[in-house]
Parts: structure tokens; sequence; C-alpha cells
């Protein structure tokens, strides 16, 4: 695809398990592309491979086969031209809210600390907690703290922000807030993202388009083109193409399930 910003081909992970003295496929020839512009959302069964394939994207594990490119350049380590938004927001504690959104510029070291200092505050303004700046994270609600973590992302202009179940952590009404809030940062800043979750109506409600992984190894099931309206409402939720769109995830998962548990009593 011409207007792909990542692209997966044939992309396979594995982990060398010391104690078993073996390696373990996690990953077994992805195929995707995340589209300029888009929100990619990744679903499948639990342990299936979703966060060694963001990690992969990350640069944080090296792929094994395959390829995976960003804007056409080999992914061979971590690199400025991505950002990570983990579960937790692993905020440092003896920093400021500004102070915290400012420190992925300062450990790039390409810019002077005054335009560092203005564009955190430009962030920390777009993700709704002005008037926060001088905080410590102690002071701060769990979505806050979550906040802060992507305001920190995204103040380093990454060309593709990567998010692993940032939510998670959070109770039921501010995750959906915050899914609200994320929708409104993304299309106000037109980043690339790809986003990794557990919860199928979080996937559907964010993503422009969302990928089924099969269970582990993980390859693509297949992937659902949303086509609800933009921008959404959280009571978009309720509708029946969107509750449509989550039976069909859904399906999709269960199949997979079942097929790992079959096969696991075959092997037993």
């Amino acid at each position: 695809m011409t207007d792909a910003v990542l692209s997966a081909r044939g992309v396979r992970v594995h982990y060398w398990r010391s104690r078993a003295g073996r390696s373990l496929l996690a990953v077994d020839g992805v195929d995707l592309d995340v589209r300029a512009g888009e929100l990619l959302a990744i679903v499948g069964p639990s342990g299936c491979g979703k966060t060694t394939f963001l990690n992969a994207v990350d640069g944080l594990v090296p792929i094994s086969g395959g390829s995976l490119t960003l804007n056409g350049v080999p992914i061979r380590g971590p690199g400025h031209d991505r950002a990570m938004v983990f579960q937790q927001p692993s905020l440092l504690p003896w920093r400021t809210v500004l102070d915290n959104v400012r420190y992925g510029l300062e450990l790039q070291r390409r810019v002077s600390r005054g335009e560092a200092t203005r564009r955190s505050r430009e962030f920390v303004q777009l993700v709704g907690l002005g008037g926060f700046e001088d905080a410590y994270p102690l002071e701060l609600s769990g979505g806050m703290q979550q906040r802060v973590n992507l305001a920190r992302a995204l103040t380093t202009d990454p060309e593709i922000l990567l998010l692993d179940e940032p939510f998670a952590a959070l109770d039921a009404q501010t995750r959906e807030f915050m899914q609200l809030e994320l929708l409104k940062i993304w299309r106000q800043t037109g980043k690339t993202a790809l986003f990794i979750t557990h919860d199928i109506g979080e996937a559907i409600y964010l993503a422009d388009r969302v990928v089924v992984f099969t269970a582990r190894p993980a390859r693509v099931k297949t992937t659902v083109e949303v086509e609800l309206e933009r921008p959404r409402e959280l009571r978009v939720k309720r509708s029946p193409a969107f509750v449509a769109y989550e039976d069909g995830v859904w399906s999709a998962i269960e199949e997979e399930v079942s097929r790992a548990r079959e096969q696991e009593l075959v092997g037993s």
C-alpha cells in the first residue's frame, strides 16, 4: 500500500525460554499495513502475541523473520519516530506534570529547553490538564496520570503512536471518557496510531479497522473495516450497527479460543 506508514510482511517473533531450553514462537507470519492518519486496533485471545507484535514495532524485541518497516525503513531498534503509551503511566514521581511531559524531549536533546517547555505546555493543554502543570503524579487520578503519559508521547512528535492497553487499569467510567478524549486528541493531531486492547467494544469504538489475531502464534485471522461515522459519541455503542460489529469480532475470537483448546486436548 502506497499510503502505509507501517508495513509488516511475514513477521515472525521468537522468544527464547531458557528454562525449557527452547524458543517459543509468539508471532508467525503477520501481514498488515497501518495507513497514514489511521487508528488501527488489534484484538485477539489472551496471550496471542498482540503486545509482542507491538513491542517488535517499537523495536524492543527483534523479529526473527519477515520484514517490518516504518515509512519504508526497516525497524531495527527503538527510535524517535515511534512513541509507546503503556498500560501503566510510569511517571517519574519527583517530577511535575510539565516536567514529565517534557522528559521525552529532554532525552532526545533535539530542541532547546525553552522550545521543549513550550511544546510540553501545548500538549498538557491538549489532553485537558491545563492548570495542573505543577502537580505531582500522586496528586492526580489514574485517568489524569494516563493523560500525562499520552501528552509525553505526543510531545516527541512521533510518526506513529503505539498504545498498549492504555486504559486497562482504569475504572469503567473513566475508561469510557478516556476513549472519547483519545479520539478527540487523535483527530486534532492527525497522528497514525496502533492500539492494542482486550476490549472488543473499545477497539470498535476507536478504530478505523480492527485486526483480529489468531491464538498464539499470532497470525491475522480477519480484518474488520469499521464504517461508523466520525466523530463518534459514546452513545454509538448502543446502536445496532455497533452491536453487529461487536458480535462479529467476538465470534472470530471465540473460534480461535475453541480451536486452541481443542489443540491442547489433542496434545495432552
